[in-house]
């Protein structure tokens, strides 16, 4: 376990690591009562820390040494979380029923602490394998390396060699690009490489300047990938080699296996739809839709995402009972008829406090039995803050999902009901 010690300091206080925090972070409590955080922790150790944060409530640490190891530990199989001290990953320490207890306590704890709801720490569905699952990594620079950012240090970066939860195919292609990295950009912002549903590869470069992607696209021959380059908060375009259909940009999961798996819950979880009114909110590139539309709902998607709303307007334009707001949500609702049931799937940042008013004046106006609200969240503290926002509603279900298995992060879906 020397790989997991913070290099360089000395060890001032002991605590035991009683649990894992939303982030990852072990947490115990030191003399006095106060609360720590350690990364890299389990619970169950017993740990020499250095304080390198102390504030008036709670303190952060640092891991030097363990006196006491936990029987939830296992050897990281990654060179980079063992020797780089990666921060893409926080729990590859954890053994994977350690890592699934952890995920389900943080949706537990966060809805009761935040979201004032008298529940139990739900049920949670593992992703399948636990490696090799992510369909997109994004790579940060630092003028001279590429690759991601250390945990302690998080203005550094070290170079990538291989990341483990990343599909083979893409990391095929950043040993392809890394082997030219002279053909990139020197003043390259960040870097992205993504497989879409399709099999197709992209290369998406972000800076100010355009880029000439024909030597790179030359060097790598390969028929399956196509090149981007967006400047910074531009619209990206394609400058060199396939022309995707997909929109390379577009949200998509990064674990689609479980998402499709999620997404089926989510729909079945509204029962009898036929004929009903049924929104779709922050629909992305239409996936729920076409569930929703195929159990024969009279769907209304809204998403921002004008490339999306494209792309779903094509792959749906078969599809009978499917209308399409392409605007933020917070700014559609007015023009969307009454439903009688409501999905939506908000990025991590959770719904806008006007989306929260709508759907409470949607409670007060129905009151009417089988009224029902799916929650899709990634992130269990905005999914509280929300719910705490949303008094109108009662809980009558809840599943946390491990979407992405090694790190800190859990889908969950909630299924709310008119109280």
């Amino acid at each position: 376990m020397d790989q997991l010690r913070a290099p360089g300091r000395v060890a001032l206080t002991t605590v035991r690591i009683d649990g894992i925090a939303a982030g990852g972070d072990g947490v115990g409590r030191i003399e006095g009562g106060l609360t720590v955080f350690v990364p890299r922790t389990a619970p169950g150790d017993v740990a020499e820390i250095t304080l390198v944060d102390r504030k008036a409530r709670y303190a952060r640490g640092l891991l030097q040494e363990l006196e006491q190891v936990s029987s939830h530990r296992v050897e990281p199989p990654c060179r980079h979380y063992r020797d780089d001290r990666c921060g893409g990953c926080q729990l590859q320490h954890l053994n994977p029923d350690a890592q699934l207890e952890a995920k389900r306590r943080m949706v537990g704890d966060a809805l009761r602490r935040i979201g004032r709801r008298d529940v139990q720490d739900p049920t949670i569905v593992g992703g399948g394998s636990p490696w090799r699952y992510r369909s997109k990594v994004t790579l940060a620079t630092d003028g001279e390396r590429i690759g991601l950012h250390k945990l302690d240090e998080p203005g550094r970066v070290f170079d990538l060699d291989d990341c483990l939860i990343v599909r083979e195919r893409i990391m095929d292609l950043w040993h392809g690009v890394r082997a030219h990295r002279d053909l990139l950009p020197r003043n390259l912002k960040s870097l992205v490489l993504t497989q879409d549903r399709a099999g197709g590869l992209h290369v998406i470069v972000v800076l100010r300047e355009a880029w000439d992607a024909q030597p790179l696209a030359a060097a790598l021959n390969d028929e399956a990938v196509s090149f981007w380059w967006s400047a910074p908060h531009g619209v990206p375009r394609v400058v060199a080699g396939a022309k995707p259909g997909f929109p390379a940009l577009a949200f998509e999961q990064s674990n689609p296996d479980l998402a499709r798996q999620i997404r089926e819950a989510a729909v079945e979880a509204l029962g009898e739809i036929s004929g009903a009114v049924v929104w779709d909110l922050y629909g992305g590139v239409g996936d729920t839709a076409l569930a929703l539309a195929a159990r024969g709902a009279r769907v209304w998607t809204v998403d921002a995402d004008r490339a999306a709303a494209r792309w779903a307007q094509r792959e749906g334009e078969k599809t009978r009972g499917i209308q399409r707001l392409s605007c933020k949500v917070e700014h559609g609702l007015d023009r969307l008829p009454e439903p009688r049931a409501i999905v939506m799937n908000p990025p991590r940042t959770g719904i806008h406090p006007r989306v929260a008013v709508g759907l409470e004046q949607w409670a007060r106006l129905e009151r009417a039995p089988g009224r029902l609200l799916v929650y899709i969240s990634c992130d269990p503290a905005t999914l509280a803050r929300d719910l705490y926002r949303l008094p109108s509603f009662r809980i009558h279900a809840v599943t946390a999902y491990d979407l992405f298995p090694q790190t800190s992060h859990v889908e969950t879906l909630v299924v709310l009901e008119i109280a």
